[in-house]
C-alpha cells in the first residue's frame, strides 16, 4: 500500500543502489498509463542504462492489477490545450519509444504481472527480459471487439508465439491465466504470488548485469504449473489449422467447420468474438502480424505507428471512436477539444457509456472492408505537420523478448 507521500505519485520509485523498483500507482484506474506515466518511465529506463551503477529494475503494479492498458482519457486533457487531432499520436509516439527502449535496454528488466495486464500493459512488459506471471494473472487483448487493433510491438510479439496462437490471440482476445502465458511464452516464470515478497527481496541484492544471475534468483521461487483441463493451448493444432488461413473469411469458415465435428467451448468464443469485432479492425490486425512475422521490432512499431494515426483520421472507419449519440451522453467537454476523443479505445460508446454490448461498426461487414481500406492504415500519413515515428539503432540490436523463451 502507497505511503501517504507517495499515494499521488502515479509512479513510485524503490530499491536499493543497484536495483530500481518502479511501481505503477494507479490502483483505481487499474494502473492505466497516462502520458505522464509513458514519460516518466522513458526517461527512467533511458537514465538507468547510462547509470552504471543500476543493474536491474523492477516493474510491477499497486492493487490488482499490473497495467490495464493506455488511458485515452488523460491522453485527452493533453489536448485541451491544443484542440488538435494529433494529441494521440504524441502519446503514442512516446509511448512506441518507451516499448523499444525496453526490448533493447542492456540493463534488465523484471514484470511482475501480478494481476490484470492488457493493452498498454503489454508493451511495457513483454518486450523486457524477464516476465513474471502468477495465479492472479489476467492477460487479455481484447482490442479487435474494441474497434481497434492490437499495437505496442503487438504485431512483434504475438507472431513470435508458438505456431498460430499469437493470431488467436489477437484476433479473438482470450482471457489467459499464468499457466498459459508461462506455455506460450508470453511469460517466462510462474511464480505464486505468495512468494512475490521473498522474490522481491533476493533481487533486491542483484549487483550484476549478468542476466543468467538474474534468471537463477527467479528459477529458485519459479514453479511448473499444469495448464487447465480447458485451455485452448491444448488444442493448438486445431488453432494451427484455422489460424494459418489467409484470409479472416477463411479463418471464421474453418472455425466454424471444426465446430460442426466438436462442441469446444473456446472454439464457440472464438466465432463469437470474431462475429462481433470490428471487421475492419480484425483484417488489419491479421495483416499486421503477418508481417510481423518477418520485421523486426522496430519496424513493426513504426507500422503500428501510422496504423494508430490513421485510427485517428478515421478516412474509412470511425470504430476507433464509435461515437454514435455522442451528444446525449450527458459528459462535460472542454471546449476546445473533440468530444469523440474521450469514447476513444473500447467501442466506448457502446462497452462503456451505454453499456448495450452492440458497437455500430462501420464498415458492417467483412465484406465491405476491401484491399485498399486496410492498405491505407499501413502507409505513411499524408497530413501537414505528421512525422513518421523514428527510433535510432541501439547498442542492443538484439531484442530481450528473444533471449528469453521466444
Amino acid at each position: 500500500m502507497a505511503s501517504a507521500s507517495t499515494k499521488n505519485q502515479e509512479i513510485i520509485v524503490d530499491g536499493t543502489s543497484s536495483v530500481r523498483t518502479l511501481v505503477l500507482n494507479r490502483p483505481q484506474q487499474l494502473n492505466a498509463l497516462s502520458y505522464q506515466m509513458i514519460s516518466n518511465l522513458l526517461e527512467k529506463f533511458v537514465s538507468y542504462e547510462d547509470d552504471p551503477s543500476v543493474k536491474l529494475v523492477i516493474l510491477k503494479g499497486q492493487g490488482r492489477a499490473f497495467c490495464s492498458g493506455g488511458d485515452l482519457l488523460s491522453v485527452a486533457q493533453i489536448g485541451t490545450t491544443e484542440g488538435r487531432w494529433d494529441v494521440c499520436s504524441k502519446y503514442f509516439r512516446v509511448e512506441y519509444t518507451l516499448n523499444y527502449i525496453m526490448a533493447t535496454n542492456e540493463t534488465p528488466q523484471v514484470s511482475i504481472l501480478n494481476g490484470i495486464i492488457m493493452g498498454g500493459g503489454t508493451g511495457i512488459s513483454i518486450h523486457g527480459r524477464f516476465r513474471i506471471a502468477t495465479e492472479k494473472t489476467y492477460f487479455a487483448m481484447p482490442e479487435t471487439t474494441r474497434g481497434i487493433f492490437p499495437v505496442v510491438g503487438a504485431s512483434y510479439f504475438l507472431s513470435k508465439l508458438p505456431g498460430f496462437f499469437g493470431e488467436y490471440i489477437g484476433l479473438t482476445g482470450p482471457r489467459l491465466d499464468g499457466a498459459e502465458m508461462l506455455a506460450c511464452g508470453l511469460a517466462t516464470h510462474f511464480v505464486p504470488s505468495k512468494a512475490l515478497p521473498s522474490l522481491e527481496k533476493e533481487l533486491s541484492k542483484v549487483d550484476t548485469l549478468d542476466p543468467s544471475v538474474i534468471c537463477a534468483m527467479i528459477d529458485w521461487f519459479a514453479q511448473k504449473v499444469p495448464l487447465m483441463d480447458n485451455s485452448a493451448y491444448h488444442r493448438l493444432d486445431v488453432i494451427n489449422r484455422c489460424f494459418s488461413r489467409r484470409t479472416i473469411e477463411e479463418i471464421l469458415s474453418a472455425l466454424e467447420n471444426e465446430a460442426e465435428h466438436g462442441a469446444d467451448a473456446w472454439l464457440s468464443k472464438a466465432i463469437k468474438s470474431l462475429n462481433s469485432a470490428s471487421p475492419i479492425s480484425l483484417k488489419i490486425c491479421l495483416r499486421s502480424i503477418r508481417e510481423g512475422r518477418v520485421q523486426g521490432l522496430d519496424k513493426c512499431l513504426i507500422r503500428e505507428y501510422r496504423m494508430s494515426c490513421h485510427a485517428l483520421l478515421e478516412k474509412f472507419s470511425q470504430d476507433f471512436y464509435e461515437v454514435a449519440d455522442n451528444d446525449n451522453l450527458g459528459i462535460q467537454w472542454p471546449s476546445v477539444f473533440p468530444k469523440r476523443l474521450f469514447l476513444a479505445l473500447a467501442g466506448a460508446r457502446a462497452i462503456m457509456l451505454d453499456k448495450d454490448k452492440s458497437p455500430k461498426w462501420k464498415p458492417s461487414k467483412l465484406e465491405l472492408v476491401s484491399e485498399e481500406m486496410v492498405d491505407h492504415y499501413f502507409s505513411k500519413v499524408d497530413k501537414e505537420g505528421w512525422r513518421d515515428l523514428e527510433l535510432s539503432p541501439r547498442k542492443n540490436s538484439i531484442y530481450n523478448l528473444a533471449k528469453t523463451r521466444l
